[in-house]
């Protein structure tokens, strides 16, 4: 991973929260908060909680429970913030998932949507998740699965490498899609502390109102924008367009939809 892998600042978080949220967020912080709730917690720590997507999920499932969101950028825990703001369940705060400012043993549940491939020291970030929960607690994260196995994903790629062909932006499959080695993943949760964890793939489907829309998402949304924009010519603009272009081509106009996936990993301390 590079450190600009981690850059979500500017107009990204409120791209990235209009657009990328509910194209490919939603589905599986429904999801990971309906794994939370069936472990019945009064304390729950989210870590990488973005702009609340899973913040959401859980508090509207979790009746009575706190919920400390966290996340290491402040300007995406900023629009969570404001979201949740008079909600006196849920706390947000700035927070290194790598050296946790909370007390050992003070959460019934960690739960991560997405955030686990941004760790610079995967095993030292599970084993702080360790410390924080109770006996029998359990940290609950996904990762996402190869690009080859997320339609818009593949789709892209491939556009980019047809507009940067000499230097092709690598952000998406080097950090996002790049922790899906599901015995790399078990070594790392171990090495941190825990038992052997369950993993289980989940497959869902991401829809969109225009091919636009999932090419602005990602070009502009994410870290990726900064590898468009430090490349140059054709600019931002164009090499959106080139994508959104490809998608069409393959998924129709007007609203598209296609397969996205990704593990679910559960580790009981």
């Amino acid at each position: 991973m590079e450190e600009t892998d981690k850059v979500f600042s500017g107009p990204i978080p409120q791209i990235y929260d209009r657009l990328l949220v509910p194209l490919i967020f939603q589905p599986y912080a429904e999801d990971l908060a309906a794994r939370v709730v069936a472990a019945r917690p009064a304390h729950v720590l989210e870590l990488a909680a973005g702009t609340g997507a899973l913040t959401h999920a859980m508090a509207a499932r979790l009746d009575g429970a706190s919920i400390v969101a966290t996340d290491l950028n402040q300007a995406m825990l900023d629009i969570a913030a404001a979201r949740f703001a008079g909600d006196a369940r849920i706390v947000c705060q700035q927070a290194d998932a790598l050296d946790l400012p909370f007390a050992d043993e003070s959460f019934d549940v960690v739960a991560c949507q997405f955030g686990a491939m941004f760790f610079p020291d995967k095993p030292k970030g599970y084993s702080e998740a360790r410390r924080v929960l109770r006996p029998g607690g359990r940290y609950l994260f996904n990762v996402w699965d190869a690009v080859a196995r997320n339609d818009f994903t593949a789709v892209l790629l491939d556009a980019l490498a047809e507009v940067f062909p000499a230097d092709p932006p690598r952000f998406i499959e080097r950090t996002p899609h790049g922790y899906h080695d599901l015995g790399m993943i078990e070594l790392d949760v171990m090495a941190g502390g825990f038992g052997r964890p369950v993993i289980e793939r989940v497959e869902k489907r991401s829809r969109a109102n225009s091919a636009l829309d999932v090419a602005t998402g990602f070009c502009q949304g994410t870290p990726i924008r900064g590898e468009i924009e430090a490349r140059g010519a054709p600019g931002l603009a164009a090499a959106t367009e080139a994508v959104a272009k490809a998608l069409e081509r393959r998924f129709g106009s007007g609203p598209i939809e296609g397969g996205i996936s990704a593990f679910v990993v559960s580790a009981e301390r």
